[in-house]
């Protein structure tokens, strides 16, 4: 692959993002795919984890996701040929610095939503499946947060 791609997922928290990530990973070749897996994906939530147990901080959310945003173009300046960001990116504000060091830098940003956050049966979905525990009412409040393109 030669053309560099930033990828920026946008989604609700359980909506599928991680997922998505997967299963775009698993259909590359194993060499990219290795690539992508050993410093290609970023994540703020990766942040929270101490050993295996998630261990979420609202404190702490600034920080960590500057040092991912950090992280994601350290990644691009050593021109690794795709970087994905998997948070929820709900605003534009969000990922628009992702987005602009990665067309800054030459690359072509591909900007992925997964799921339909303003649907209700799509945030009892992903009140159910979020790895993280997030209670439905905090599904609602983040998708009122949410920009369309």
């Amino acid at each position: 692959m030669t053309q560099k791609l930033a990828i920026i997922m946008r989604g609700l928290p359980g909506s599928g993002k991680s997922h998505w990530v997967e299963q775009f990973v698993v259909n590359l070749s194993l060499e990219e795919a290795l690539r992508v897996r050993q410093g290609g994906i970023f994540s703020t939530d990766s942040f929270f984890y101490q050993g295996e147990e998630y261990r979420f901080d609202a404190k702490k959310l600034s920080e960590y996701h500057q040092r991912n945003l950090t992280s994601f173009i350290q990644a691009l300046s050593h021109a690794e040929p795709i970087a994905i960001c998997d948070n929820t990116n709900l605003c534009r504000w969000e990922y628009m610095a992702y987005e602009a060091a990665a067309k800054a830098l030459g690359y072509q940003v591909r900007i992925v939503l997964v799921g339909a956050p303003l649907d209700k049966a799509h945030q009892q979905l992903c009140a159910e499946r979020n790895r993280h525990g997030v209670p439905l009412s905090q599904i609602q409040r983040m998708a009122k947060q949410f920009e369309a393109f």
